[in-house]
């Protein structure tokens, strides 16, 4: 195997899914950073979930919040559901893995905060619990998924957001995510900063 030429392969697999993801995932992008700077300018916060990739991803976008993206700023509130081992193992434990993010939304989240929603799949049933959670407590959905948007794509409404990148392979859907993420960090600055788009 030409080692060189198979890393190659993937920088190019990865740029051309960045291209075509530009142009259909841009407008969603905009409109979801807007809406979580409108919500975190109103006094709400944005509580993140996922698994494996996912659950890092969410631990990198509360840090970009809660400590800064690429300007100096107040820190955001943010919290990424993932962190607290006490409370998932307990969760799960006691209850179900299916619940360990849906109960931590029953108690902190409130309407008007946003729930960030990842799984490449889109079909990870503790997130989908957590979505269910959320509508109850008169919270919108923010959903980054992968391949067809799975069950999640099914159940959002039209306060929610939907990402979806549509490939089949899970490090090429991270990787766009996480794009993602930063557009949205960018966008909640400058929605902060009155600054026009």
């Amino acid at each position: 195997m030409d080692h060189v030429a198979h890393v190659r392969s993937h920088f190019e697999d990865a740029i051309a899914l960045k291209q075509r993801m530009a142009e259909s995932l841009a407008p969603a992008i905009a409109r979801a950073g807007v809406s979580l700077g409108e919500a975190l300018r109103r006094g709400n916060k944005v509580l993140a979930c996922g698994n494996g990739g996912s659950a890092g991803d969410c631990q990198h976008f509360s840090a970009e919040l809660v400590g800064r993206f690429e300007r100096e700023r107040p820190g955001l509130p943010a919290i990424a559901l993932t962190v607290d081992t006490s409370a998932l193992t307990a969760i799960a434990n006691d209850y179900s893995y299916d619940l360990v993010f849906s109960k931590q939304v029953e108690a902190l989240g409130r309407e008007g905060d946003v729930l960030l929603a990842l799984s490449t799949s889109g079909n990870s049933r503790n997130v989908i619990e957590a979505m269910k959670a959320a509508r109850a407590r008169g919270m919108a959905v923010i959903a980054l998924t992968g391949r067809d948007g799975g069950e999640m794509a099914k159940m959002l409404g039209p306060a929610d957001h939907h990402l979806n990148v549509a490939h089949k392979r899970t490090m090429r859907i991270q990787e766009v995510h996480i794009l993602a993420l930063h557009c949205l960090c960018d966008t909640i600055d400058n929605v902060l900063h009155g600054e026009a788009p």
